[in-house]
């Protein structure tokens, strides 16, 4: 039997569900956990333990009671410091909303208060969401669990490293340029940025209005989908939320499934000698389980790093033009710099980047996703980097970190598809490569299904 701690997030709902364990007894394990590595891995801003075993004793009397329960009830849950709860402290990573308590609850922590969760505290992550590499000039960095001494990834680095060590099941984060993916593929563990435009973003901090999505960092395909499916759906709070199709219970087969996997260019130039193994054995489990793999001639995509962050950029820098304007000394120096740079982008300049957004996007689905079904690729690169390498500050090695870290994760931001990042096997070091799979929009079935025979496969 494994500890309880090491389930996933179905498996726990279930064990509560039929008895076998209580909320308040998985919640007090959870929060041993979380106070035990608090200082080694620095993945929350702010933990609630009082509050979480008040929420797991009242979801137990609820159960005993016979009450209709939701599919993560009892379950601990914890979420990156951008969404809001009504009354309490909404610090997005900041010294500047570090106080700031929010008169409304967002969208999705009411969906998945309904449904269940025990909310235990709110995570670490960059400031403002604004950094691959995951480094808070005010907080600290949230720490790898796989290896203490790297770094979690980006924005949403308490997100990866609490559902990484196994103290929490679940968490959001949001991705803007891969910021639910990179924190993923850093902590070995799963993460699925929507579709854009599928979950809503009432209450949640804003970074970049084209480009922002909200999803889920977990132990497995399955505990993503389950979230996802939770928090998606309309919100009239939210104009860009759409009515979209529900995630489909019943995806097609892989067999059905024709996959693209690039064997040149973009996505396979200077790989670590680990990424490349996975993505071959990626590539094999797929064609064990029936898939059809081709070879993409894709469209040059080296100049979407640039408009990806020269968009997010202008939107931040418009976000933030009044407290840069009355308090910039409170900035961190790395963001400070990045506003400052999104800031000097010409009107122009950035309509013509959407622009060529929309057009891209009409051209990767006519050209690429017409062919196949969906598009493999690694996460990052690399394996996560020693934390020493990237505290550089605001500099131009920053810049190159950065853009390295994110390189094939921000074209799929770029392009506003749904991505699911799902990790390997072990290396030797203990730290797992990671692919990404995308798909056309509202496509999440096809992704999970291809995740899923990745991680059986293992």
């Amino acid at each position: 039997m494994t500890e309880p701690l090491d389930w996933t997030l179905i498996e726990a709902a279930a064990a509560i569900r039929a008895g076998d364990i209580s909320s308040a007894e998985l919640t007090d394990l959870a929060i041993q956990r979380a106070e035990a590595l608090q200082t080694k891995l620095n993945s929350f801003i702010a933990l609630e333990p009082e509050a979480a075993r008040s929420a797991a004793k009242a979801a137990d009397e609820a159960l005993a009671s016979g009450r209709a329960v939701g599919p993560i009830h009892g379950v601990p849950l914890s979420h990156k410091d951008m969404y809001d709860r009504a009354g309490a402290i909404t610090g997005c990573g900041s010294k500047i909303r570090a106080h700031e308590v929010a008169a409304h609850t967002a969208t999705v922590i009411e969906r998945l208060d309904e449904a269940g969760q025990i909310h235990l505290g709110r995570l670490n992550m960059s400031e403002f969401a604004m950094g691959p590499t995951g480094f808070n000039a005010h907080h600290g960095r949230a720490s790898n669990p796989l290896d203490p001494a790297r770094i979690a990834g980006g924005s949403s680095s308490g997100s990866g490293s609490a559902v990484g060590s196994n103290t929490i099941f679940a968490a959001l984060g949001s991705d803007t340029g891969g910021s639910i993916r990179l924190p993923a593929a850093c902590c070995g563990v799963v993460g699925l940025k929507p579709t854009q435009g599928r979950v809503s973003r009432f209450g949640a901090m804003p970074l970049s209005h084209s480009l922002d999505c909200v999803g889920p960092l977990a132990r497995s395909v399955a505990d993503a989908k389950l979230i996802t499916r939770i928090i998606a759906g309309p919100d009239g709070r939210d104009g860009a939320c759409l009515d979209a199709p529900p995630i489909g219970a019943e995806a097609p087969a892989v067999a059905d499934l024709t996959v693209a996997i690039p064997d040149a260019g973009f996505f396979v130039e200077d790989l670590a000698p680990e990424v490349a193994a996975f993505l071959a054995d990626a590539e094999a489990i797929l064609t064990g389980a029936g898939a059809r793999i081709v070879r993409p001639k894709l469209p040059p995509l080296d100049d979407v790093i640039e408009l990806t962050n020269l968009i997010a950029m202008t939107e931040a820098g418009a976000i933030h033009l009044d407290t840069m304007r009355e308090r910039p000394e409170d900035y961190g120096e790395q963001v400070r710099a990045r506003l400052i740079q999104g800031l000097g982008v010409p009107a122009p300049v950035y309509l013509r980047a959407m622009q060529i957004k929309g057009v891209f996007l009409r051209r990767f689905l006519a050209e690429v996703l017409t062919e196949c079904d969906a598009v493999v690729t690694p996460t990052m690169p690399m394996l996560p980097p020693v934390s020493a390498e990237v505290e550089v500050g605001a500099s131009e090695a920053m810049t190159r970190v950065m853009v390295s870290i994110s390189k094939f994760t921000r074209v799929f931001s770029f392009l506003g598809l749904p991505t699911l990042a799902v990790p390997g096997p072990a290396t030797t070091g203990g730290l797992k490569p990671s692919v990404q799979i995308a798909a056309a929009p509202f496509r999440e079935d096809i992704t999970c299904t291809l995740g899923e025979a990745i991680e059986r496969g293992l």
